[in-house]
């Protein structure tokens, strides 16, 4: 494994990574941060894009749970926005958007990993250690 940018290399840095949820969803936010937390994750939660634009400037998140559908911004334009701000955490959009042109432009806006809801956990998991571990 490569070491991380503070030069750990243990094993379950995954679980100790810093995850931001952008979710509006109350029942959706709270199932994802029990999930991560039980994992040992630290969970911070917004549920608009402007909340995670004025987070995410401060650098203090490993990976960004993101979904498209918030009330202020739309979740593309947030990823947009993210990358133009030089924001290079990696990004897991979670969506109920299944139009293949949501996803293209998601992945090429620089998300990871695109999801559709409803999710499996495991591979929310197995997402989330890939961008982390």
């Amino acid at each position: 494994m490569a070491a991380a940018p503070d030069g750990d290399t243990s094993p379950d840095r995954a679980s100790r990574a810093r995850v931001l949820v952008v979710e509006d969803d109350t029942r959706i936010a709270n199932m994802v941060t029990k999930g991560l937390t039980s994992r040992g994750f630290a969970v911070t939660v917004v549920d608009s894009g402007q909340q995670a634009l004025d987070l995410a400037a401060t650098g203090a998140f490993d990976v960004h749970l993101l979904d498209l559908g918030l009330p202020d911004i739309d979740g593309l334009d947030v990823l947009r926005r993210l990358r133009a701000d030089g924001c290079v955490a990696p990004v897991i959009v979670i969506t109920a958007r299944s139009d293949p042109r949501d996803r293209e432009a998601a992945l090429q806006l620089g998300a990871r990993h695109y999801m559709l809801k409803p999710f499996a956990w495991a591979d929310l998991w197995a997402a989330i250690t890939a961008c982390v571990g």
